[in-house]
């Protein structure tokens, strides 16, 4: 007798490969499922297909080693796909556009991506403490609908990204987040849907 098996080694060639990408698209689609008022305009079948979208391409930025899925953000409207966060690298936000246009049903990518530097501990702390305040600030606005708006903040820096029903929306959320203490500058790049 040989020693005992631990681990997952008895698994077959691959099937721990395959095993983690399914948990990671599971993951996603979960993470991504639509929140009611977000989608509000499109069909179920819309939002469904919007939803497998965003969730496919997620668990392919965590896959890939050369993207971030943790600080990379997807949003999809109708198959135009909007990425948004920030990147370590020029290299970053070009692979990340790549892996959203190799997934079926997108039409069109939108990379809002930022390229900062890495950050210290303290930094990042305040940043999230930002970025906590804007999204408060934001839900306790009217007319603004705050499950629609991915808010990030880097080095001070708020990004405000995804897809919102008017051009007065996108304006409002900008200027709420610009009176925000610790916001040094605002990067909206919110994205009207088409009607």
């Amino acid at each position: 007798m040989g020693a005992p098996r631990t681990g997952m080694s008895y698994l077959p060639d691959g099937a721990l490969a395959r095993m983690k990408n399914h948990f990671l698209v599971t993951l996603a689609a979960l993470v991504f499922l639509p929140a009611g008022p977000a989608h509000a305009q499109q069909s179920s079948t819309d939002r469904a297909d919007d939803s497998v979208i965003a969730a496919t391409i997620k668990a392919g930025l965590l896959d890939n080693r050369n993207t971030s899925g943790t600080r990379i953000n997807v949003d999809s409207y109708q198959g135009v796909v909007q990425l948004s966060g920030f990147a370590r690298s020029e290299g970053e936000k070009t692979t990340a556009t790549k892996v959203a246009e190799s997934v079926t049903g997108v039409k069109q990518v939108v990379n809002s991506v930022v390229v900062a530097p890495a950050t210290s501990m303290g930094t990042k702390l305040d940043d999230s403490l930002v970025t906590g305040k804007v999204k408060a600030a934001l839900m306790d606005a009217a007319d603004v609908k705050s499950l629609q708006i991915n808010v990030e903040t880097h080095d001070g820096v708020t990004q405000l990204a995804g897809f919102v029903a008017s051009e007065a929306m996108k304006d409002k959320a900008g200027r709420i987040t610009a009176g925000i203490d610790g916001v040094k500058r605002v990067d909206n790049v919110l994205v009207v849907r088409p009607r």
